[in-house]
């Protein structure tokens, strides 16, 4: 056996990721990052998981309804404490292979292959292909003492959520503008008969709003409000004192509340919450949709929840991120398939070109680089017509070889079997836009993993890295240039520097030790160099790292 492919292999494209170790700040690699694990943001999980897509879902852990006692409108959940269907959610989304980080979003960005780099706020860095933006609305309390103590208990917002459970009850409706107010108190007469509107610091209300109160037989009843009583800790409301003094009795305060997206990153993905204004009046903010799906002016990126409908319940919010979810793995998938047809009928139609591409000899890096290696498990990507997995075979290694290309892996298997290392070689055909071989290798190697169709590369070579087993190898040899001249049509062609390698697989210092990454001539054996015909030498880089126990 002798030397190299000189070229780029069939290569394919990567996608599916196995789940890194949940370092505490460790680089992550998911097809779906969802911000937020409320109702939407479970759901549209939920979905994503169940499609076999990679999905981290980060949240704060600080949900809007935490200080409801239950949620309600949810067929089959009815009063379920929102805790309990978080904790229900989340277990459901584990068990399709779904993950999970505690932490918050503190920014997030584009980067150059299409994708979202994410930084939260433990150190953690997270890159996603897509990103679920569910991260909800902030309610907007009126300053009022007592008030904030008791929300989600004695003062609420919203009757569907809790007209039930204090109907017939004494209720004031606490005014902040009159077209809230009065739209409240008229709907909050339908749980109770003793309805109380207090204008507090809302504009005066108008004739027609004032005979629509009398005729519902909601009092109005004029004076800011100073206070809840009685004003001692934990104890049940049983009315508000006005600033002169006027005590008014009630068990329940209602409060129509200012509704602010939550989700201080957008301006960096160009996003930006719109107002909600009805009749001159703004009662939320909220981030806009370009359609039913949650897809958003800025691709890539969906949304689902409260963060763009405010006054969404928690069924309204669970159904949009299913919805999300189902558009962003289509998305996904006509991605993939457009990067697998591109590929396919690129390299199939180069090798059905000639009986044979490639020299048929190995790869010189990674006969000198590989030399020294016990002979365990290896993974040859791009193994083209079989030159690399043959001399592995050969040395001992158990190798799974893949390609894309069906015409290549015939004929390596072919003479695989002339060489009587057969059984030594698993060969597989692979497009990494959506498929990796599974198990993990003493030894992967990524011999001129470059392809004129386009092609993730990185993310290919990042999926490579995860499956190195402990202690094992990861070996990539790289063009440094393109050939002055060469025996096929060669686009122009972005060759990674060995820094800019290491700098696209994002290793973890703590997990990696790197043995080896210069630039240097090519060989096509140890001791004879590949030129041009102008006797210029061909150059490459190579990485040779080794993943620590």
């Amino acid at each position: 056996m002798t030397t190299t492919h000189q070229h780029e292999p069939p290569h394919e494209q990567p996608n599916r990721h196995q789940h890194p170790h949940p370092h505490p700040h460790s680089t992550r690699h998911h097809d779906v990052l969802v911000v937020g694990g409320g109702a939407a943001g479970l759901s549209g999980a939920l979905t994503l998981a169940r499609a076999r897509r990679s999905v981290l879902v980060v949240d704060s852990g600080e949900p809007r309804n935490a200080p409801a006692a239950g949620i309600h409108g949810l067929l089959g959940r009815e009063g379920l404490p929102p805790a309990e269907l978080v904790a229900l959610g989340r277990a459901e989304v584990a068990s399709y292979g779904g993950e999970f980080h505690d932490a918050e979003v503190r920014s997030v960005g584009r980067e150059a292959d299409g994708g979202f780099r994410a930084e939260l706020s433990d150190g953690t860095v997270v890159h996603a292909r897509r990103l679920l933006l569910t991260t909800g609305t902030t309610d907007l309390l009126p300053e009022v003492p007592g008030l904030a103590e008791r929300w989600g208990r004695q003062v609420v917002h919203c009757p569907y959520c809790h007209g039930w459970e204090v109907r017939d009850r004494k209720i004031a409706v606490l005014a902040t503008n009159p077209l809230v107010a009065v739209h409240q108190a008229l709907l909050w007469r339908q749980w109770s008969a003793d309805v109380t509107l207090l204008a507090h610091t809302s504009a005066p209300f108008d004739e027609r709003q004032r005979r629509e109160l009398a005729a519902r037989s909601v009092t109005v009843v004029a004076g800011e409000v100073a206070a809840l009583l009685p004003e001692e800790d934990g104890a049940e409301l049983t009315g508000v004192r006005l600033a002169d003094g006027t005590e008014v009795a009630c068990e329940v305060l209602a409060v129509g509340t200012e509704m602010a997206a939550t989700a201080p990153f957008l301006a960096e993905l160009g996003l930006e919450a719109t107002d909600l204004v009805r009749e001159g009046v703004r009662f939320a903010t909220r981030l806009a949709t370009t359609d039913p799906t949650g897809a958003t002016g800025v691709p890539g990126v969906w949304a689902a929840g409260n963060l763009t409908d405010p006054a969404g319940q928690v069924a309204v919010a669970a159904a949009d991120g299913l919805r999300a979810a189902a558009a962003i793995n289509a998305d996904l998938a006509a991605e993939e398939t457009r990067l697998a047809v591109d590929a396919v009928e690129f390299w199939e139609k180069r090798y059905g070109e000639s009986e044979q591409i490639w020299s048929g000899r190995p790869n010189a890096s990674l006969t000198v680089q590989a030399a020294d290696l016990e002979p365990g498990r290896a993974l040859d990507l791009g193994c083209g017509e079989g030159g690399d997995a043959l001399w592995l075979a050969g040395r001992g290694w158990r190798v799974t070889a893949v390609d894309i290309s069906q015409v290549a892996l015939e004929r390596a298997a072919a003479r695989a079997a002339v060489e009587g290392v057969g059984d030594r070689v698993d060969w597989q055909r692979v497009d990494l836009a959506h498929a990796f071989p599974s198990g993990t290798y003493d030894l992967v190697s990524a011999q001129f993993l470059h392809s004129p169709a386009e092609f993730p590369r990185e993310r290919v070579l990042r999926r490579a890295a995860a499956a190195v087993a402990p202690g094992g190898t990861l070996l990539i040899t790289s063009h440094a240039a393109s050939p002055v001249k060469h025996d096929h049509p060669h686009p122009d062609m972005h060759f990674p520097t060995p820094e800019e390698m290491l700098a696209g697989l994002r290793l973890d210092p703590a997990h990696w030790t790197v043995e080896l990454a210069e630039e240097h001539a090519r060989h096509d054996h140890p001791d004879h160099p590949v030129t041009d015909p102008d006797a210029r030498p061909h150059r490459d880089s190579t990485l040779r790292l080794r993943r620590t126990a």
